[in-house]
């Protein structure tokens, strides 16, 4: 390829990202400006097997596109007598198992991601995939759009982290199983928010493009895939390059059932670099609303992953709150940390050092010992599927998604507008 790349965004020249890029990053990662031209085409795209499924959910009265497509969801199209074409055409895509899928990997990808049990749930997953997410400030347009922002973050978390905790359990990726079917839920609702935006008065599309496009959509898989990679390395868990494939190769597999386009989907490790890089130089551009999501996921963090004896407890909500976000300062670098308000304390990031060291010390024992990461892997399998069960019973986390269905596309008419909650 004879065409220049374009430069690095600022940021990934600076600590810890320029750091990151020499150690874990595939080469030159950078895209040239046809690549990046053709990227950026994305951002008008959205889902057509979805969106045509949520238009026929808002169709049809009383409820019966939801039954009808949770009925095929939860026992297959086939048990339905006459299905709508806009269901037999979704589930033919879904339920086609892709020649490249291999049940082997997608069991390590799930054991890896159960090994960084509460670290990963706790941590990493709110405060570097989440926290991070919200630099993309199109796609924080969306959220600030369903209302009631501080109330409604605790339920968003939790409602998050029970899905990524689905999609990455053992087996949860079976055709009836919950990482699959909460996935197809994801879907038809990310559907029927981007309908309702598409068509609101005060949404710019020239400056925000199409709601929740599929460049957005293949952010969010980075965030869970290859972002939380990075962010556990950084707390001392060590993956090794199988380890990684496999963790991968169940994402990859996650973003065709969540409708990310075939082309942006990542196939390997590097692929998931070189989109990263794209998605950073476009769309990680902050502003004052990655700012207020940033403090509206800070407030609400604490109250919600700690054990009910502390819950009232201001110094241990301040403790946790700076522990993480501090986290979040040495993950992100402090450019990015300051633009979401993230505490800037040595203590606590001497404190989240410490505990990376500590585990960087335990897991190469691990490593060495027979058995030993199995064993690993099923004890924070069982800590984070306890933890998310507490969340989602004191959230009463709507794991159905079904309060989208009153949001009304276009042609359906009526209906009301964007409320709290729907994203």
């Amino acid at each position: 390829m004879t065409e220049n790349r374009l430069p690095h965004p600022g940021w990934m020249t600076r600590r810890p990202w320029a750091l990151a890029l020499r150690l874990f990053a595939p080469g030159d990662i950078r895209a040239t400006p046809a690549q990046l031209e053709a990227f950026r085409a994305f951002a008008a795209a959205g889902d057509p097997l979805a969106d045509a499924v949520a238009e026929m959910m808002a169709r049809l009265p009383g409820g019966t596109g939801r039954r009808l497509f949770e009925q095929a969801l939860r026992h297959g199209v086939g048990t339905l007598d006459d299905p709508p074409p806009e269901l037999v055409e979704f589930f033919a895509s879904v339920d086609t198992v892709p020649y490249w899928l291999d049940p082997d990997l997608l069991r390590r990808g799930a054991g890896v991601a159960g090994r960084t049990g509460l670290l990963g749930l706790a941590v990493v997953m709110p405060c570097a995939s989440l926290y991070g997410g919200y630099l993309a400030s199109r796609a924080n347009k969306t959220l600030l759009r369903t209302g009631e922002l501080d109330a409604m973050a605790p339920r968003r978390l939790a409602e998050t982290a029970s899905w990524w905790v689905d999609v990455t359990t053992p087996g949860g990726l079976g055709r009836f199983d919950a990482g699959f079917t909460q996935t197809l839920r994801v879907r038809i609702m990310h559907a029927q928010v981007r309908a309702a935006l598409a068509r609101r008065a005060d949404w710019d599309r020239e400056a925000w493009d199409l709601p929740v496009n599929q460049v957005q959509l293949t952010g969010t898989l980075l965030l869970f895939s290859l972002v939380m990679l990075l962010g556990s390395r950084a707390l001392g868990l060590r993956f090794s390059a199988a380890d990684r494939a496999a963790a991968l190769h169940l994402w990859r597999y996650v973003g065709h059932l969540m409708g990310v386009h075939p082309d942006l989907v990542p196939a390997s490790e590097a692929d998931a670099w070189r989109l990263l890089w794209l998605e950073a130089a476009t769309e990680f551009l902050p502003d004052d609303s990655s700012r207020r999501l940033g403090r509206a996921l800070m407030d609400a963090a604490a109250p919600l992953l700690l054990p009910p004896a502390l819950k009232d407890s201001p110094t241990a909500r301040r403790v946790l709150t700076n522990y993480l976000f501090s986290y979040s300062r040495i993950v992100l670098g402090k450019r990015n940390a300051d633009h979401l308000g993230a505490p800037d304390s040595r203590a606590y990031r001497a404190a989240v050092l410490g505990t990376a060291a500590g585990v960087f010390a335990l897991e190469s024992v691990r490593r060495l010992v027979p058995g030993a990461t199995r064993l690993s892997e099923r004890a924070g399998q069982r800590r984070r599927t306890a933890l998310i069960r507490r969340m989602v019973a004191e959230q009463r986390a709507d794991r159905s998604y079904g309060r989208h269905d009153a949001l009304r596309s276009p042609a359906a008419g009526g209906g009301r507008a964007l409320g709290p909650g729907a994203a």
